[in-house]
């Protein structure tokens, strides 16, 4: 799979089966003037998908009469499939958070979602891989420290998952053997492959004994 992250402004999309935007693309959309058809930024996500017949995520603001959330729009061929928000919100953040993850079929690919904070949270990026992603898409408005790159690398590693971010003027893509590989073009190609690394683990558990184990 040929994901392209485009951190900047980008004067051609190159070939790829998944796009990821950053928050600069779409910028704040209200939903109300998308419903009333002045504004058609989500219709814009669907028809770069139609164009260059592949998916399309764009990070971006939404407005809902007078909140505000981080979310990520998913389009692909032409449809667009849904809107996912941000879950986490720290204090003193203006925004309200959203209630559930975003796991979507995108260009042939189950497409997991993380944004803005939800980095900082690994029972979100594990559930998301335990439902069976190949592909984990994080966004950040900008990358202050090492930590978002570094615990994107975790991830793809503990959950052998691949996490491809945009952050900013930055592309970063951890690969599930511990690599990162970082961009600061308008416009960067990774690929990857959609099969998940999985090893057989087993553990013991002091109690629930064979006596008293129940026959089904």
């Amino acid at each position: 799979m040929k994901v392209c992250v485009v951190a900047g402004a980008a004067k051609a999309l190159p070939e790829c089966e998944l796009a990821l935007f950053g928050f600069d693309f779409l910028g704040e959309v209200d939903y109300e003037s998308e419903l009333a058809g002045k504004t058609d930024k989500f219709e814009e996500a669907a028809r770069l998908s139609r164009a260059h017949s592949c998916g399309v995520i764009c990070a971006c603001k939404t407005l809902s009469r007078g909140i505000v959330r981080k979310s990520a729009a998913v389009a692909d061929r032409g449809k667009l499939l849904g809107i996912t928000d941000m879950n986490h919100v720290f204090g003193g953040e203006n925004y309200k958070s959203g209630a559930f993850l975003g796991l979507y079929q995108v260009g042939g690919c189950k497409v997991g979602l993380v944004i803005e904070n939800d980095i900082y949270f690994p029972e979100g990026v594990r559930a998301l891989a335990s439902c069976g992603c190949n592909l984990i898409a994080a966004f950040r408005e900008e990358v202050r420290d090492f930590m978002p790159p570094l615990l994107a690398r975790a991830y793809a590693y503990l959950y052998g998952v691949p996490v491809v971010m945009c952050a900013g003027g930055a592309a970063f893509f951890a690969e599930t053997s511990g690599g990162l590989a970082t961009s600061t073009q308008p416009a960067a190609l990774f690929e990857t492959g959609a099969q998940n690394s999985y090893r057989l683990v087993s553990s013991r558990v002091r109690g629930i004994s064979e006596c008293d184990r129940p026959d089904y």
